[in-house]
């Protein structure tokens, strides 16, 4: 079975901000989702923060929930900072129920 952006977007949702509470995609940290024929997967994400302490649980979490989706060979989580994340990229219904 070919993996899809909207799969990896939806496995990603698994993947949980514990200091906010929120998933990744929602808050908007996924930037990119590249995948190959063969199944290998990268994505760029950011964190809210560049000194976010959580960041190696967080890409680390991401990967291992990713390579359990079905087709996908391996994956590559790259971290970057630019676009720095700002509340806007928080999904609008989210930000609507937070009061943003």
């Amino acid at each position: 079975m070919a993996v899809t952006k909207e799969k990896i977007m939806e496995a990603l949702k698994a993947v949980i901000d514990p200091e906010i509470g929120l998933d990744v995609v929602s808050l908007g940290l996924v930037y990119e989702v590249n995948i190959s024929e063969e199944g290998d997967v990268k994505i760029k994400m950011t964190m809210t923060t560049p000194g976010c302490p959580l960041v190696g649980m967080i890409t680390e979490d991401a990967k291992n929930i990713l390579e359990n989706v079905e087709g996908v060979k391996s994956v590559d989580v790259e971290l970057v900072w630019d676009p720095p994340w700002t509340p806007d990229m928080i999904e609008p219904e989210v930000r609507a129920r937070l009061g943003l």
